[in-house]
C-alpha cells in the first residue's frame, strides 16, 4: 500500500506541483513580502502537474516497459487522461476568475512585467515543441546540454518572477530591491539547472542511444560530476556567501542557505553508482523542497537582522 502511494505521488508529478508552490512561497519569505492569493497557488500547482504529465499522456504504450515510471503510466493511462482533463479545467476556471477579478491591474501591467509573463511560458512551450511545426519546429528538449539550462530558467521564472508579477497584479506591490530579486532569480536558475543535469544522468544510456548530447553523454557520468556539477555548485555557493556578506546576513541565515548546496553536493557524488528512478524523483527533486524550507527558515533570521 505504501509503495502504491509513493508511486502515485511521485510518478503522477503531484510532488513536482508541491515543489513549485513551496519555492514560490520561499520567494515571498525571502523578499519579506506578502504571500500571493490562494487561487494563484492553486494555478501554480495544477499547471505544473499538468505540464509535467504532458509527455506521458499520449497513446498507451503497447508493451510492458522496464522503466517503472513508464510502466506506471501504461497501467494508469485512463487515470492520467482524466487527471489531465481535471487539472486543465481547474486551470481554465481559476485562471479565468483570476483575470476577471484583476482585469484592471492586468490591463495596466508595466511592459517589463508583460515581457516576463511571455518569455518564460514561451520557453516552456518550446521545451516540449508544443507549437505547430508550421510556425516553429524547435524542440528545446532535444538540444542536449542546453536542455538543463532551459529547465532551470523556466523553474526560476515560475517560482521567482511570476509570484512578483502576481503580487503587482493582486496587491499593487513592487519589489523595492531589484538587485535582491535578480540575485534570487539567478541563484534559483543555477540551482534548478544543476538539479536538471543530475536528473539527466538517469537517462544516460537512453540519451546516448538517440545521440542526445547531454552533459552526461558528452562527458561521461564521472566527469559531469567533477567538471560540471561541482564547479556550478561552488560558483553558486560563493555567490551566495558574497551576497550574504554584502547584505550583512547573520550566521543562522547563512547556515540555513548553505544546507541545500551541501546536500546537492553529497547527492551529486552518490550518482557515480546507478540509482533507481524513485531515487531521482524523491531525493533529487526533494532537494528543491529542502531548498525551499531552508530558504523560508533562513529568511526569518535575515529580516530580524536587517530590521
Amino acid at each position: 500500500m505504501l509503495n502504491r502511494i509513493i508511486a502515485f505521488v511521485f510518478f503522477a508529478n503531484y510532488f513536482v506541483g508541491l515543489l513549485a508552490v513551496a519555492l514560490s512561497v520561499e520567494t515571498g519569505f525571502q523578499l519579506n513580502l506578502p504571500l500571493n492569493s490562494p487561487v494563484y497557488y492553486v494555478l501554480v500547482f495544477c499547471a505544473t502537474v499538468f505540464y509535467y504529465t504532458i509527455a506521458y499522456s499520449g497513446p498507451v504504450a503497447p508493451k510492458v516497459s522496464a522503466n517503472p515510471r513508464t510502466e506506471w503510466y501504461r497501467l494508469h493511462h485512463r487515470f492520467t487522461r482524466i487527471s489531465q482533463v481535471v487539472l486543465f479545467s481547474i486551470c481554465a476556471v481559476a485562471g479565468g476568475w483570476y483575470l476577471i477579478d484583476n482585469f484592471h491591474a492586468v490591463l495596466h501591467l508595466p511592459l517589463h512585467y508583460s515581457l516576463i509573463l511571455s518569455v518564460v511560458p514561451l520557453a516552456a512551450v518550446l521545451y516540449y515543441g508544443l507549437l505547430p511545426k508550421s510556425i516553429i519546429s524547435l524542440n528545446l528538449r532535444r538540444t542536449g546540454w542546453l536542455k538543463a539550462f532551459v529547465i532551470g530558467f523556466v523553474w526560476a521564472g515560475c517560482v521567482n518572477l511570476f509570484p512578483m508579477a502576481a503580487l503587482r497584479i493582486e496587491q499593487g506591490i513592487t519589489v523595492g530591491e531589484p538587485l535582491l530579486m535578480l540575485w534570487l532569480f539567478t541563484k534559483n536558475w543555477m540551482f534548478c539547472t544543476v538539479n536538471a543535469i543530475m536528473f539527466d544522468m538517469k537517462d544516460y544510456e537512453d540519451d546516448a542511444n538517440i545521440e542526445l548530447k547531454t552533459f552526461a553523454v558528452r562527458m561521461g557520468l564521472r566527469n559531469t560530476i567533477y567538471y560540471v556539477l561541482v564547479p556550478l555548485l561552488l560558483v553558486g555557493l560563493l555567490s551566495f556567501l558574497t551576497f550574504a556578506i554584502f547584505r550583512g546576513f547573520g550566521w543562522p541565515t547563512v547556515l540555513f542557505n548553505i544546507v541545500p548546496f551541501v546536500c546537492l553536493l553529497i547527492v551529486a557524488f552518490s550518482l557515480q553508482k546507478r540509482q533507481s528512478i524513485l531515487f531521482y524523483l524523491i531525493v533529487i527533486d526533494g532537494l528543491l523542497l529542502v531548498k525551499a524550507l531552508c530558504g523560508i527558515a533562513g529568511s526569518f533570521f535575515a529580516h530580524q537582522n536587517l530590521s
